[in-house]
């Protein structure tokens, strides 16, 4: 029985280990609290042309670079069952795999501990780095539960040509490179058209090949 009104402080008194406990507790919930609260990403825009295999970010409306990917090699569409790529406008959902190193193996967007070099021989894991979509319309709204990715590949060998079962793939070097710059909330957009259709100025823009920031 506790005397004295003594509170909430004799109460943890009284059990060894709860003040740890719970004060871990009450910082994770402040963590997750502030990581919610974040400003989404209004900065950045990505443009993904399926027929090109190119990805465009942009900063502020200004091309940033450009980036060879690969997209569904069974369809476009966002079905489920489909594995095709969604068209249409989404947003980066959920960023994963800050710290890992490249070539890191992820399951169930969790490391295995396995490390795999460009082009490892019999391997195709989602590797490095997952940038998770969520569409923002009616032709893209499975996306998210469809665990469609734009994400490192170690069949860098395919990047450039339909390749993947459904996510935008990219090289390890360069999925770093955006995952660095882009946060989430960040605009996302997969056309069904050259990049010149979207950014008509993008041939008289000085621009980069491969992921190199853009001359200004």
């Amino acid at each position: 029985m506790i005397k004295n009104g003594g509170g909430a402080a004799s109460i943890l008194a009284s059990r060894p280990g709860r003040p740890i406990h719970l004060m871990r507790c009450l910082l994770a919930g402040v963590a997750l609290l502030v990581t919610s609260c974040a400003a989404p990403d209004t900065r950045h825009h990505v443009i993904i042309s399926v027929p090109q295999q190119r990805m465009a970010l942009l900063d502020n409306g200004a091309l940033l670079t450009t980036y060879p990917v690969s997209t569904s090699k069974f369809a476009i569409g966002d079905w489920p069952g489909s594995r095709g790529t969604p068209l249409g406008e989404l947003e980066i959902a959920e960023k994963i795999g800050a710290s890992a190193p490249s070539g890191a193996v992820f399951k169930d967007r969790r490391r295995t501990g396995e490390i795999l070099s460009p082009d490892a021989p019999g391997r195709d894991p989602i590797v490095t780095r997952i940038l998770w979509l969520r569409g923002r319309e009616t032709q893209n709204a499975n996306a998210y539960g469809r665990y469609i990715y734009i994400h490192g590949t170690p069949e860098e060998r395919n990047i450039g040509r339909p390749a993947s079962y459904g996510c935008v793939r990219m090289r390890s070097r360069d999925v770093i490179q955006l995952y660095d710059i882009v946060g989430p909330g960040a605009k996302v957009t997969i056309v069904n058209e050259p990049l010149e259709a979207v950014l008509p100025n993008l041939n008289n823009t000085p621009q980069a090949s491969g992921g190199q920031p853009a001359s200004r």
